[in-house]
C-alpha cells in the first residue's frame, strides 16, 4: 500500500466504520459456523449426503430452540424494561 492509501482510511474518523464491519462480518462468520456445524439440513459429508431427506424432528428441534432463544422467550421485548415502566406505570 502507498502512503497516501494509508492516510486516506488509516484516520481516526473511520475507526467506528472497521468496527462497525468487522462486528457485521463477525456475526456472518459466526453464523455460518453454526450452519455448518449443527444445522440437521446441512450435509457436508458424503455419506450424509446419500443418506436423503431424514425425518429427524428431534435434530431439527435441538437446533432451533438454542439457548439464546431459550433465554429470551419470557423476556419482555424491551431494550430497557425498567426505564420504561417508570415512566409508564404509575405509582
Amino acid at each position: 500500500m502507498s502512503s497516501s492509501t494509508l492516510k486516506r482510511w488509516l484516520r481516526p474518523e473511520v475507526y467506528p466504520l472497521f468496527a462497525a464491519l468487522g462486528v457485521a462480518v463477525g456475526i456472518c462468520g459466526m453464523q455460518l459456523v453454526r450452519n455448518i456445524s449443527g444445522n440437521p439440513e446441512v450435509r457436508v459429508n458424503k455419506e450424509n449426503r446419500a443418506a436423503g431427506v431424514l425425518d429427524n424432528f428431534a435434530e431439527g428441534e435441538r437446533y432451533a430452540e438454542h439457548s439464546l432463544r431459550k433465554f429470551v422467550r419470557n423476556k419482555s421485548p424491551e431494550i430497557m424494561p425498567n426505564v420504561n415502566a417508570f415512566f409508564a406505570d404509575p405509582k
